[in-house]
């Protein structure tokens, strides 16, 4: 199954359109009550002590007056909260602070391999424009973001929407997404080990406030979570690759067409830096890209495809 909807930016770039997405999507599903219970087993929370401590976690103070106002308007109406499941994984430091601030890029990649439809287009500094292709669509804003060391804490800002055969109604709404990340514990020998959490504060407008709130909040809630893991799955292998294979990622991004010069030059560095003493660098290799992308399409590409891309 390509992951066209499923396989969203690494820092929930559109967790409010998803969601809507998976509204939409499971608006005509019948889910018993013991599907409903597994569903919410994620590991992940929607308690009130979890909220409030997400809500305590937001550098609110610290955030310019016009963007700290949007943060607050979102907060006090929402309809849907959830801690997401906490992602731990092994990724290069560089590759995951990149992949936080330069979102397209990735989603680039995701194009590129054949494993994603979804768009995502910068609009200004710090904004994107969403489009996955089957009817949703958003913007999404950086309103704060802080770093010490490692470790680090983004707060976004987005809106979303679902139109298609699927509703009788577009489905619109907002979201609030509070990202922290840092080095995790144990360090691994294998690479740096990271941590990653994302709090999702979703308002859904109109008709599609009573559709989630009474029938489709687990289903979303385990999309999202869904969707963060593979996302940070996607990223470990990634950094694997640019580990042994640095030549097939520098390969890589010069195929990156929607992405600009400078954050590709930086990519194919980030590559080079991460490298193992033994992997072999030099000019980009046409092969070596070539069994990067067979590599990291084997987990997202249907089996056809696969073995079309791997005859290739």
């Amino acid at each position: 199954m390509l992951v066209s909807n499923r396989l969203l930016s690494f820092f929930g770039v559109a967790v409010a359109s998803a969601a809507l997405l998976a509204a939409a999507n499971a608006a005509d599903a019948v889910v018993s009550f013991s599907d409903l219970t597994a569903l919410m087993s994620d590991g992940g929370s929607s308690s009130r002590a979890a909220h409030r401590q997400a809500i305590a976690a937001i550098p609110l103070q610290r955030m310019p007056t016009a963007q700290r106002q949007t943060a607050e308007r979102c907060l006090k109406s929402t309809t849907l909260y959830r801690h997401l499941p906490c992602e731990t994984f092994v990724c290069d430091t560089a590759l995951l602070e990149f992949s936080l601030r330069k979102p397209e890029a990735i989603v680039d990649i995701w194009r590129t391999l054949g494993i994603s439809q979804l768009s995502l287009d910068p609009t200004g500094a710090g904004q994107w424009r969403l489009s996955d292709g089957f009817g949703t669509v958003g913007t999404l804003r950086l309103l704060h973001c802080e770093q010490r060391g490692s470790s680090g804490v983004l707060v976004f800002h987005g809106r979303g929407g679902y139109s298609g055969p699927l509703t009788p109604k577009d489905l619109t709404g907002t979201c609030l997404l509070l990202v922290r990340y840092g080095a995790a514990q144990p360090a691994a020998e294998s690479g740096d080990r990271q941590t990653v959490q994302i709090d999702a504060f979703l308002d859904v407008d109109g008709i599609g406030l009573e559709i989630v709130t009474r029938t489709l909040k687990p289903l979303i809630v385990h999309s999202a979570a869904a969707n963060f893991h593979e996302i940070c799955l996607f990223m470990q292998t990634f950094s694997a690759a640019a580990v042994d294979n640095p030549a097939g990622v520098v390969q890589l991004t010069t195929r990156l067409s929607r992405t600009n010069p400078i954050d590709r030059c930086a990519l194919s560095s980030i590559a080079r830096a991460a490298a193992d003493d033994d992997a072999v660098l030099g000019p980009a290799d046409p092969a070596a890209a070539a069994h990067l992308q067979t590599e990291l399409a084997s987990r997202w590409l249907p089996v056809s495809e696969f073995n079309n891309l791997h005859q290739r």
